[in-house]
């Protein structure tokens, strides 16, 4: 046996909560606002956390709540504590829902529905969701199908329908460190011809201003994209949501037109839909409506004009 077996506290749920809540928001003042807390609360509650275990639970001095080894080894604890208080929950009030839900999004969209996808996947543990990335005009033939249940999507001028959950402005991005913006023909980075709404809003803008251009890199991919816009071989268009670290807007004052908006649909499979798709209808309607995402606010700062 070992020395130190003395009994332990029990570890409170609430607690755990607030500390799986800081690490999954990236800091005390997201994470009060996702849990409805006053942020002393929350920094109350991480300090009896560490208190009871004796252990620092998260990096210090970080831009980010980034967790400690022994963090990391909590939160794999209490992300399951956590599952299996919600599944007894329901199944004793007999609410417990079961089966599969298919999602579809395009790669840019994961920024949305980290929160969305987290928070359904912590009501409903025993849903089991299977997330698939393409692009829209694919996605949109498979929900039609039934191959998904639910598919989130940039609305397309040939695809039209679907439920608008959002929209977002267009704006074009380039490198910070490069004048590409100024080489004529403009380089473009964009995705393949004929299945994305993005490529054409900026060939059409283009041309409406009497702008020469060329397609100089092509990618189904977000991230290939933008690593041709790091490097400086091309400009792209993305929305303020979709610009990371590294990209800058460009707008009038560069010389290039202003970009209309575009809008996120969800799509529904025909028929009934089953009750764990409903509720993650539901859940992406409550999160994507008027919802902010990262970006906008830098976007807003920088004044600039106003997937795939």
């Amino acid at each position: 046996m070992m020395a130190d077996a003395a009994p332990r506290r029990p570890l409170d749920l609430v607690v755990l909560q607030t500390f799986v809540g800081v690490v999954e928001a990236g800091g005390f003042t997201a994470a009060a606002e996702r849990l409805h807390l006053a942020q002393s609360t929350v920094s109350a509650h991480m300090a009896r956390l560490e208190e009871t275990l004796g252990r620092q639970l998260l990096e210090r001095g970080q831009r980010l709540a980034a967790p400690t080894p022994a963090g990391e080894r909590l939160l794999a604890h209490a992300r399951q504590m956590l599952r299996q208080n919600a599944l007894a929950w329901q199944d004793i009030l007999e609410q417990r829902l079961d089966g599969v839900v298919r999602l579809g999004i395009p790669d840019d969209y994961v920024v949305y529905l980290p929160e969305a996808l987290a928070a359904y996947e912590s009501r409903f543990p025993g849903v089991d969701l299977e997330v698939k990335c393409g692009l829209s005009v694919d996605l949109i033939t498979e929900v039609r199908s039934g191959t998904l249940d639910l598919a989130v999507v940039t609305r397309q001028p040939k695809s039209p329908g679907g439920e608008v959950l959002r929209r977002e402005p267009l704006v074009w991005a380039g490198s910070p460190v490069h004048d590409t913006h100024q080489r004529s023909p403009l380089p473009l980075a964009l995705s393949r011809e004929g299945v994305c709404i993005f490529r054409d809003s900026a060939l059409a803008a283009l041309d409406a201003a009497g702008l020469p251009w060329r397609v100089a890199y092509t990618s189904a991919s977000l991230s290939g994209l933008c690593s041709a816009v790091h490097a400086g071989l091309a400009v792209t268009v993305l929305t303020p949501s979709m610009l990371g670290a590294g990209l800058r807007v460009l707008g009038p004052d560069d010389g290039l037109p202003e970009m209309p908006a575009i809008e996120v649909a969800l799509h529904r499979s025909p028929g009934r839909p089953s009750e764990p798709a409903r509720q993650l209808a539901m859940q992406l309607q409550e999160r994507l409506d008027g919802a902010r995402v990262p970006g906008e606010a830098a976007q807003e700062r920088r004044q600039a004009p106003g997937s795939r």
